[in-house]
Order: C-alpha cells, then sequence, then structure tokens
C-alpha cells in the first residue's frame, strides 16, 4: 500500500466540495503538488488556487497535469458525487493508480491521532466547528478538519504542532464516517437522510450504531437524548447523553431577548453560569452544550469555554447572516433536510416574531425531494413566505415526476408562494425587495452564489 509520505502528487475529483477542499488544503501544506477537477468554479475554489491548487472545470483528461500522471506517485482521490463514467475517474481506474475516497484518506491522515468527532444528519457542522474554536483557543488546541468555513479561521483546514486533537465532521452519507477511530464521537441526530444510498430508515440507524462501534476503548460516546440509535460501544467507552434542558450534559436558566442567548451550562462534572452565544439563536444552545461537553473531556478550562463560546463566530452558510438591520435581515442557511429548515425556521422567527420572514428554497437532490416533500412542505409552511426554487441535481440524473412542485403543492394555505426557476432567481429577488423584511436563502445547491447580488439587490432597494 501506498505511504502518504511517499505521494508527490495528489489529483481531487471533486476538489471544491467543502470537505475535499480541506484536504486539497491540507496536502497543500504538506509540499504535495495539488490538481484536480470539479464541475464549477466558484469562490472556495478560486482561493484554492491562490493557495497553489491547479484545478479546471471542464471534463478532460488531456487537462490532468503531467505531475499527476505516474501512478507510482500519485494519489488520486474522489468524492462519492463522481458519476462513475466520468472520464478523468475511468483514465485513473484503468491506468492503476491508488485511488481512495475522501474519508479513507482523513481516517489515514487521522490515525494515531485523538479524533473528536462529530456526527449527525443535522447540526455536525456547526458542532465541530464550535468544538474546534474551543479548543484552538484554549491551552489544549487541535487540528481540524471541518465541513464548513469557520468564520473565525476562514478555513475549513486548522493544523497544531502542539496536540494529538484533531476535530472531524464525521460525515454519513456513503457511510464515510465507518473510515474514522474515533477519541470521542457525538451523534447530534439521526433523521433518516441519504436514502439513495441506505433505502431505508433501519439502515441509516444501523450505520450508526456501526459508527459507536469504532470508538476506541478508552474514548466516549456523548449522545443526543431520544434518538433512536442503539449504540455498540466497546468495553471501556464512556457515555453520555446531552440534551438542551436535561441529560449529563444541559443547560439551565436559558435567557433570550436583546438579541442575545445567555444559559447555565451543567455537565456531570460543574457548573458554568451565564455562558454566552457568538451566534444567538436556538439550535445552538444544543450545539453549544455538545461541543462543551466534548471540549471538557480534552481538559478546557471552564474560563476557556465560557470565552471560547462568546467568540465563536459560526460557520459560512449557516443561519450566516449578510444583512441585520431593523427593518431589513439577509441570511442564507445550508438547511437541506426537513428537520433541518424546520429548526431554521423555528429559530429565525424566535427572533423576528413581529416580521414577514420569506424562504428562498433551492431542493438539494431528486432523491431527497421525492423521499420527504411532503415533510418539506410542512416545514416551510412555518415560514410567511415560500419562493421554491428548481432542484439542485448535483450528482443525480432527473427522475420522472420529481419537481419543486411537489412540495409547491403541499404548502400550507396560510402561506404566500411562489415558484422560480433557477435562472430568475435574482429577478425574483428584484421583484419582491419592496416586501421583503427578512430573507433567508436554504438549501444546499449552487444558490448561495447568488447571495452576494442579492444583499446588493436589497440594500440598494
Amino acid at each position: 500500500m501506498m505511504e502518504l509520505k511517499d505521494i508527490k502528487s495528489v489529483y481531487f475529483l471533486g476538489a471544491g466540495g467543502i470537505g475535499m477542499s480541506a484536504l486539497v488544503r491540507y496536502f497543500i501544506h504538506e509540499g504535495k503538488f495539488v490538481a484536480g477537477y470539479d464541475r464549477t468554479p466558484s469562490a472556495l475554489t478560486d482561493r484554492l488556487i491562490e493557495e497553489g491548487a491547479h484545478l479546471h472545470f471542464e471534463e478532460n483528461e488531456e487537462m490532468i497535469p503531467a505531475e499527476c500522471r505516474d501512478p507510482e506517485s500519485t494519489l488520486v482521490i474522489y468524492t462519492p458525487a463522481i458519476p462513475h463514467d466520468h472520464s478523468e475517474w475511468s483514465l485513473f481506474r484503468n491506468g492503476g493508480f491508488n485511488i481512495k475516497k475522501r474519508a479513507e484518506v482523513l481516517g489515514i491522515i487521522t490515525k494515531g491521532k485523538r479524533g473528536v468527532c462529530a456526527a449527525g444528519t443535522h447540526g455536525k457542522t456547526t458542532t465541530s466547528t464550535m468544538t474546534a474554536h474551543l479548543l484552538h483557543q484554549s491551552h489544549v488546541d487541535c487540528a481540524a478538519f471541518l465541513g464548513g468555513i469557520s468564520k473565525n479561521f476562514k478555513s475549513n483546514l486548522m493544523l497544531t504542532g502542539k496536540s494529538d486533537l484533531v476535530v472531524i465532521e464525521a460525515d454519513e452519507y456513503d457511510r464515510s464516517f465507518l473510515h474514522l477511530e474515533p477519541y470521542i464521537a457525538t451523534i447530534t441526530s439521526a433523521d433518516p437522510d441519504h436514502l439513495d444510498i441506505y433505502g431505508n430508515k433501519e439502515n441509516y440507524l444501523e450505520a450508526f450504531a456501526q459508527f459507536t462501534e469504532k470508538i476506541r476503548p478508552d474514548g466516549y460516546l456523548i449522545i443526543h437524548e431520544g434518538l433512536e440509535v442503539k449504540p455498540r460501544t466497546n468495553a471501556g467507552v464512556k457515555t453520555y447523553v446531552y440534551g438542551k434542558e436535561s441529560g449529563d450534559f444541559h443547560a439551565e436558566n436559558i435567557r433570550i431577548g436583546n438579541g442575545t442567548i445567555i444559559f447555565d451550562h451543567v455537565s456531570p462534572w460543574q457548573r458554568i453560569d451565564d455562558v454566552e452565544l457568538g451566534v444567538p439563536v436556538s439550535i445552538n444552545i444544543e450545539n453549544g452544550i455538545a461541543s462543551m461537553a466534548m471540549a471538557e473531556i480534552c481538559g478546557a478550562t471552564a474560563a476557556e469555554l465560557k470565552e471560547g463560546m462568546k467568540s465563536f463566530a459560526g460557520a459560512d452558510r449557516r443561519f450566516d447572516f449578510h444583512i441585520k438591520e431593523k427593518d431589513l435581515v439577509l441570511l442564507s442557511d445550508y438547511a437541506h433536510h426537513p428537520d433541518e429548515v424546520r429548526a431554521c425556521a423555528k429559530s429565525i422567527k424566535e427572533l423576528y416574531s413581529d416580521k414577514k420572514v420569506t424562504a428562498l428554497f433551492q431542493p438539494h437532490l431528486f432523491s431527497r425531494t421525492a423521499d420527504f416533500y411532503k415533510e418539506f412542505a410542512q416545514s416551510l409552511s412555518l415560514f410567511d413566505k415560500v419562493i421554491l426554487v428548481e432542484i439542485y441535481p448535483a450528482r443525480e440524473k432527473p427522475m420522472p415526476g420529481v419537481t419543486s412542485r411537489l412540495i409547491y403543492d403541499c404548502l400550507g394555505a396560510n402561506v404566500e408562494k411562489r415558484m422560480c426557476s433557477r435562472a430568475d432567481v435574482l429577478k425574483v429577488v428584484e421583484e419582491e425587495k419592496s416586501n421583503i423584511e427578512v430573507l433567508v436563502s436554504l438549501g444546499a445547491g449552487d444558490i448561495e452564489n447568488d447571495v452576494p447580488r442579492m444583499k446588493e439587490i436589497l440594500e440598494n432597494r
């Protein structure tokens, strides 16, 4: 098997994905020649090119650099979102190259380290980013491979020379997280998703049970109360439950008002009074409890935890404010599962109970829309107005009869609604701008690319 130290070049198929890009940055830091393909350029790929990656955006074997054509010294890393018939992938498969999934490589890099892993259908990006911030700003320190851009560090990769702790966002897609061997594993949620991979809820929950088997015998499992996951931890693993207001780790004396959220954090070992959330939305109470639990186990002090929670600036596309004025608010959120949309809606309505909240939602994947269109409609019906964009296909081919109208037709009678083609998103924002008080752009697709222009339109209304 090829050793990482013997690699001279690394080629990425899907280099611009948020998880992949952390590995792009890692191998650039390690002094390797890094190149790759992605389907579309973005602000993130622009930054990767500035940092030294050689990227292209056309499926074309001739654009693979000479430095990446030797099977003896080139590692090829791919995302499962890349189609199997992709011509560049076919060239590498037929050429005898060492080809690995992103998750496999992450497992190899972090082997021998103490992995602090956040998993779950939703909450894992904020929880892992928050945990990395808590540890990094404490005397403990850590490295991190994140599934979102930390606003505190302007990156999804954090490196350290003084700690063996590495915070990892543990992704359940394609069972990727089963390549990890956590020291601490947190499971934030387990609402069925990716049924194109898992087939049914039972298989999805089974994968999380298998994930708990991967925890080191000297490790810890921190699991949200009430989940249907049945852990199968090794002997020696300590298990704790957390929740918003009950569990081994929980909050008490929650105070919400004047744009702030403050609570008292209770753990099995101590009570930390007056913890203030740097990103004051309700869902971050639970994310914060899980993050503080992991950081506390790793040795962060009460004072460090309190300071870190207040200074946490959030992750890009996770309840991300772009305009925050008295009469106008624009934010974006990565929510692409019905439960994420519901949590986002409840948090926004709680913050802006006196304002009209409009959601601009781009469904992600035909299969997810087919599986959950009724649940999406129920969650979206919590908003005052919904603008539904056509489905972002990502890795999928269209499915007969599956369009955004499935969701549209099931929206509640009390909700204003309209359909929108992808090409007309900015035109619709222009048309609606005088009626917008709070606008949230929702979804995991490419609608995020339009947010800067949305901001301009709304600020110049």
